[in-house]
């Protein structure tokens, strides 16, 4: 019976849209929908009284009718089904509107059947573009989104291609792939350009990341080289120097040599090689992108979308849609930027008064520590700290992301943006600005004022006059900019991987069994004729249902899914190259994440998700932008964390200016003393020095302490900064700008070095440009030869092929 239905159904459709000429390209019947809508099924309506609900729902259907889409209603339990489909002759004013198009960028043959993400991105487009009309003057106002919003429709979404997805399901989105070379044009025939695009990014930036992880990995073990023989760790662990408390009521006076272990680990990503790497990864940051380019250059011009143009595909989409629509005119008020500007930089002093805050967690957690019971994180008070701290961040983060998800939006609300596309890109910029500043709002104090603006005994910086803020340990400041970094970024890229694959995997699991039912259901019809491979006989609407439900208790996709991946990966790049120098490491976590990462996103978008909707494009677009910024930033970042954070100017200054090399002119033991140079020291005779601490703060041993050092370069007497402190505050400077100034032009010479297009694309496109000219010329002659010799300008107004010969329309 079922089957019976399914062939007049075929017949029905056949006759409704015939076909109007024999030289128009054959469509292989279609055994599946482009899309499908799923609405509430009143109780009440089913009575004499129809809810408003299901007027609207009926009306928005019946819009739908009107434009010739074949609409399937099929209930189960509580809710409609309606399969969308599309009449052949859409499609075919597609092609013909991008052949006589500026661009002329379609690709496929003339007989070549419409694949099915062209099908599913026109009849989105026509879905997002119909209007109930709400009675006031004829104004059509509710559009699909108003109908969600009130539960006239559940939702919506397209439909995976069973073949297509056990093919991507075998070859690619499975973990046995890992290091299987990526099916770009298979993803891009499945879904679309801009998710391959976003596959080609990630899978070049994972490639060149194995140069720059190799690079981490040898500063890394260059500092391991040296573990045990260098001689600042040496004198740091050798050391006899007192410290003064780091703080307040419990903190005693405490030896150098108890954090020998912490010099150590300081040496092993702050030491000679970093500046070497610190110019390496901004040298590379520029070739990932201008290789990056050339890469694109070449799948665009394969896929033949490097002509493709945003605002003429939205005007073919429109006027296939509507004969009679009016283009959409670009418009800008000072009045809503300024505002917007003003909320922006309103919600950016929100986003730093947090960053603000975790630092006065960790300058009152620190003491209440040393106050505790155990003995471990007492003598640990100062790295618990640091470490609860970038627990409190990571949380900060995840909350932060939520609320400027809901603030970017808004604001793109505000804006009014003429189309989509453009909505994405000014949300695009807001999002990712408000999540830099989450991110690295803290990290920028850690590296360039912690422990700088903490004061000196006798004159300490409090915040409300009672918790000191935190210092820097002798040997260095890097090691917390380190943990910091390390915290988030592990946290960060474990966690939301893991949530991202398990939850949509456990809604799969849990809502698999009702699908199955409706195998059961079909019978002998499911087991043979639905299944029919030849495409004769379409689906009986058993099985179209069940193939419905399966796609409908898959996890929710939209407009933003994608996004998602590139700002997590956009983000996982900043922490990458800014801040590079402190943490060397970073690129190969980065490295190991993304091979799984790959793998993760394809396994979710198949299996897991529903489909995305796919989209033409020829770039990953703002997103160039926002990596070329985060290259210039990743300089500026790494020449002032090697100039300000780092040792490595004082150290240099030491060696060739102020230690025994440069008095002595015997260069062996260059570096001794320099630990004891960097320190200075407090007399706690003093009154003013003394306030600041208690009598049992100043025994060690049993013996009463007279004198104890702190981090700094200043006179024991009055405690005025030395021309030591000056003369390397002046090279620091100088260091820093002759470093940002040698990389901005090494990164201006990679980038005119490496050209964005390979001359094998450029030749290929002239070649193609030839070739349709030729055939141009060649049709044209034929006309005239024919007697049909119409102007260009009266074949490109006619609507649709239908009263064009074969040759003009291909």
């Amino acid at each position: 019976m079922f089957c019976r239905k399914a062939k007049e159904d075929i017949e029905l459709f056949d006759r409704d849209f015939p076909q109007k000429s024999p030289l128009l390209p054959v469509l292989a019947p279609q055994k599946s929908y482009d899309y499908v809508l799923v609405g509430h099924k009143d109780e009440e309506a089913e009575g004499d009284k129809e809810t408003q609900r299901t007027i609207k729902q009926k009306a928005f259907i019946e819009m739908l009718r009107k434009k010739n889409i074949k609409v399937l209603e099929i209930p189960h339990d509580d809710k409609l089904f309606y399969g969308l489909r599309a009449p052949n002759e859409v499609f075919e004013d597609y092609k013909y509107l991008l052949k006589v198009s500026d661009a002329c960028n379609w690709i496929e043959e003339p007989k070549a059947v419409v694949p099915q993400s062209t099908r599913i991105r026109i009849v989105h487009h026509i879905l997002h573009h119909t209007y109930l009309d709400n009675g006031a003057g004829g104004r059509q106002t509710e559009d699909l989104h108003e109908l969600l919003k009130q539960h006239v429709f559940e939702t919506f979404f397209c439909l995976h291609e069973k073949k297509a997805q056990k093919e991507l399901r075998t070859n690619w989105a499975r973990w046995s792939s890992l290091f299987i070379r990526q099916p770009f044009s298979e993803v891009k025939a499945y879904f679309g350009e801009k998710v391959a695009l976003y596959y080609l990014w990630l899978d070049w930036y994972t490639k060149l990341l194995v140069p720059a992880a190799v690079l981490g990995m040898l500063v890394f073990l260059y500092g391991l080289a040296f573990f045990n023989s260098n001689p600042l760790i040496k004198e740091v662990c050798e050391s006899d120097i007192i410290m003064c408390p780091r703080c307040d009521k419990r903190c005693p006076v405490w030896n150098l040599s108890d954090t020998c272990a912490y010099a150590k680990v300081s040496h092993l990503f702050d030491n000679e090689a970093t500046v070497a790497f610190a110019m390496s990864m901004a040298i590379w940051a520029t070739l990932f992108l201008e290789l990056w380019k050339r890469q694109r250059a070449k799948h665009v011009s394969k896929w033949k979308v490097y002509d493709w143009c945003e605002e003429e595909e939205e005007l073919i989409l429109d006027i296939v849609n509507d004969q009679d629509c009016k283009p959409k005119h670009f418009r800008h008020s000072y009045l809503r930027s300024m505002l917007v500007l003003i909320l922006v930089t309103l919600m950016l002093v929100v986003i730093i008064g947090i960053a603000h805050a975790i630092v006065v967690f960790r300058v009152v957690a620190a003491p209440l520590l040393s106050e505790g019971s155990w003995e471990f994180i007492r003598d640990h008070a100062n790295t618990v700290a640091v470490l609860l701290g970038a627990v409190l961040h990571y949380l900060t983060i995840q909350i932060m992301t939520r609320v400027n998800r809901w603030v970017a939006l808004k604001l793109c609300d505000l804006e009014k943006t003429r189309s989509s596309t453009a909505t994405e890109r000014s949300f695009t910029v807001k999002m990712f600005t408000f999540q830099f500043f989450t991110l690295f709002s803290s990290l920028f104090y850690v590296a360039f004022f912690m422990g700088r603006i903490n004061g000196y005994p006798g004159s300490y910086v409090r915040v409300a006059g009672r918790w000191r803020l935190e210092e820097c340990h002798p040997s260095g400041c890097l090691t917390d900019l380190f943990i910091q970094m390390a915290v988030v970024m592990v946290l960060k890229q474990t966690l939301n991987n893991v949530f991202e694959f398990i939850v949509p995997w456990c809604k799969q699991f849990f809502l698999r069994r009702k699908a199955k039912r409706m195998e059961r259901k079909c019978g002998h019809c499911y087991r043979k004729t639905c299944r029919d491979e030849s495409g004769c006989v379409e689906p009986c609407d058993v099985c179209k249902l069940r193939n419905w439900l399966l796609n409908y208790h898959l996890a929710d996709t939209n407009a933003f899914s994608l996004f998602n991946e590139f700002l997590e990966m956009v983000v996982q790049f900043s922490f990458t190259t800014i801040f590079v120098a402190a943490f060397p490491l970073a690129p190969l976590l980065a490295l190991l994440n993304n091979i799984f990462e790959i793998r993760l996103d394809a396994i979710k978008m198949i299996s897991l998700e529903r489909r995305l909707v796919p989209k033409k494009t020829n770039d990953i677009g703002i997103w160039t932008n926002v990596l070329e910024a985060i290259g210039v930033l990743a300089v500026i970042a790494n020449g002032l964390v090697i100039g300000i954070s780092s040792d490595f100017i004082p150290r240099l200054l030491y060696r060739y200016y102020y230690g025994p090399c440069a008095v002595s002119g015997v260069y062996t033991n260059c570096m001794k003393g320099y630990i004891r140079n960097t320190l200075s020291t407090a007399n706690l005779n003093e009154t003013l020095v003394r306030k600041d601490f208690i009598t049992a703060q100043l025994m060690t041993d049993g013996l009463n302490v007279t004198q104890c050092s702190y981090r700094d370069y200043r006179h024991h007497e009055d405690y005025t900064l030395t021309s030591q402190f000056w003369l390397i505050l002046a090279v620091r400077f100088a260091f820093i700008i002759l470093f940002e100034h040698v990389l901005v032009v090494c990164k201006f010479i990679a980038a005119w070095f490496v050209p964005n297009n390979p001359l094998q694309v450029k030749n290929q496109r002239l070649l193609d440009k030839q070739k349709r000219l030729k055939e141009e010329l060649r049709q044209r002659r034929s006309r005239t030869t024919a007697g049909v010799n119409t102007p260009r300008s009266q074949t490109s107004s006619q609507w649709g092929p239908v009263a064009e010969p074969e040759e003009l329309i291909w």
